[in-house]
């Protein structure tokens, strides 16, 4: 079993940045994909981009590529999301999750860190 906790979330004005970490315990996910999810109120789950055991990273949505950078630390077990110029649309839940490489669904996903965009 895989436990993940994000933390860095919080209230940032439009045009800020902020960076959200996620610790991964219970065993080693060196050898697995790391990814981070959000979810607006009212709105579908949606994939914000992931990053493979190399450090190869993709993304999903148009409107982060650019603007937020994924990078992980396999020796600390943590994986990292910068987030600059910030939207309010950027407002949602954030989720950091974790898939053994041959999956295609992640498997094990935190509690989730709030980040408020205000205008």
């Amino acid at each position: 079993q895989v436990q993940l906790e994000e933390s860095g979330g919080g209230l940032v004005q439009a045009g800020g940045s902020l960076r959200l970490s996620c610790a991964a315990s219970g065993r080693t996910v060196s050898s697995d994909v790391m990814g981070w999810f959000r979810q607006a109120p009212g709105k579908e789950r949606e994939f914000v981009g992931g990053i493979n055991r190399l450090g190869g990273s993709t993304y999903g949505a148009d409107s982060v590529k650019g603007r937020f950078t994924i990078s992980r630390d396999n020796a600390k077990n943590t994986v990292d999301l910068q987030m600059n110029s910030l939207k309010p649309e950027d407002t949602a839940v954030y989720y950091c999750a974790v898939r053994r490489a041959w999956r295609s669904q992640y498997e094990y996903w935190g509690q989730g860190t709030q980040v408020t965009v205000s205008s």
